[in-house]
């Protein structure tokens, strides 16, 4: 294999993905440019044309995956043993707190937003969130206003909705990484120390995967209707779970797909995932391993992704063509737009889901066919913690990451 080392560096640094600099960015130890993504594509498309030719590399780039994120083999499943708080009735939908014990010991938090209507099976959708950050707790991670607004839209629209926090990224889970935090607070010292670690990209994976299972054990959930979306590093989450785990029908992954970025963090690029001895792939053939199911691909001017009608795109679209579905794969692009999950891009988030996942778009829609989000609330971010200093994790919570990793590999042997 050709040799695309440019710069060699002493460690992979947390680069903030969240924000809008067009810099050179990390590869597992490199630099790469736009001309040289664009160039790999080419190559890429040189070496399969076929599904034929295109299902062994499939096959072999999610073994490859797994591994490099070390989730090979895939940890032992042990009991989820949820907890749920307190069911908090809105307009039109609801919000329960929830844990999940994704290994023994580690408590993965989020909220279920469900519609009113519990009579019968409803879509699902996971909602990964990004790096995205704030002055206040209610401004970080699962607790973004922004997340809140599409997340109880959607449950609006009749899906089930899970959204969970980052693997350190503020809330509950940074306490189990850094015991003197508290909860209820800011932990911006924290996350670069916590969260910026390779273990996050196995967490973050693994806890995807788990959701999955927990949406499998919801009576209300019909699990041929799954979706997820997410942006930054949780559009890096987005196509990552939808390549590796069958059971996802429909992502979305905002502004993340590129061929020559590959997540400014650890949590997206921190463990050898996109080249080994043996081979090499990007964020751009990673979300093609969608194919041929459907997907929508956000993307903005301002940022990695404002190629993407050009590149990323025709590129992708070329693999779906594999199946005859050039038709499942869209591109909704904003050139004048910003690196976030604004209103504005989450319109053609919804008609999206809406069309592949059976949703009830009229629910949140004006009689001029405007959709409408000012029914789906902002909850304060106290009101949606599942643990808090006055209900703390249970006893058995493991305390630190290299607790928490250790604990993980006992389930791989």
């Amino acid at each position: 294999m050709k040799t695309r080392i440019l710069i060699i560096v002493g460690s992979i640094v947390l680069l903030a993905a969240c924000k809008n600099e067009q810099k050179p960015v990390l590869r597992q130890g490199a630099f790469y440019t736009e001309e040289q993504g664009a160039a790999e594509l080419k190559k890429l498309e040189s070496m399969y044309s076929t599904s034929e030719q295109w299902e062994p590399r499939k096959k072999m780039l999610k073994e490859r995956i797994l591994k490099g994120m070390n989730l090979s083999p895939l940890p032992t499943r042990t009991p989820l043993n949820a907890i749920t708080g307190t069911k908090r009735i809105h307009d039109g939908y609801t919000v329960e707190n929830v844990s999940i014990e994704t290994i023994p010991g580690f408590y993965l938090c989020g909220n279920l937003y469900r519609p009113l209507d519990n009579s019968s099976k409803h879509p699902g959708i996971l909602c990964p969130h990004g790096h995205f950050e704030g002055d206040t707790l209610g401004a970080w991670g699962r607790f973004h206003p922004d997340l809140q607004k599409r997340c109880a839209t959607f449950a609006r629209m009749g899906a089930v909705v899970f959204s969970y926090s980052m693997f350190g990224w503020g809330g509950e889970s940074s306490k189990q990484l850094d015991p003197s935090s508290i909860v209820e607070k800011p932990v911006t010292d924290s996350i670069a120390k916590y969260h910026s670690v390779p273990l996050a990209l196995t967490m973050q994976t693994w806890n995807s995967m788990r959701v999955l299972d927990y949406l499998e054990t919801l009576p209300d959930v019909d699990m041929a209707k799954i979706g997820v979306t997410g942006a930054s590093g949780g559009g890096t989450q987005t196509f990552l779970l939808t390549a590796l785990d069958d059971r996802v029908a429909v992502s979305v992954p905002v502004v993340m797909v590129s061929c020559h970025f590959f997540g400014g963090c650890n949590c997206e690029s921190g463990l050898p995932i996109h080249q080994g001895a043996d081979y090499f792939t990007n964020n751009a053939e990673i979300a093609a391993m969608a194919a041929p199911k459907p997907m929508l691909m956000v993307s903005d001017g301002a940022d990695w992704t404002k190629n993407e009608p050009t590149v990323e795109y025709p590129f992708i679209k070329r693999t779906y063509s594999f199946y005859k579905a050039e038709n499942n794969v869209e591109n909704a692009n904003f050139p004048d737009g910003v690196h976030d999950y604004g209103y504005a891009k989450r319109i053609p988030v919804y008609k999206f889901m809406a069309k592949h996942l059976g949703l009830n778009l009229q629910a949140v829609s004006d009689p001029d066919g405007t959709i409408n989000e000012n029914k789906s609330d902002a909850e304060n971010a106290l009101l949606m913690l599942s643990f808090t200093s006055q209900n703390p994790h249970p006893a058995n919570a493991l305390q630190g990451s290299a607790a928490i990793d250790e604990a993980l590999k006992k389930l791989q042997k």
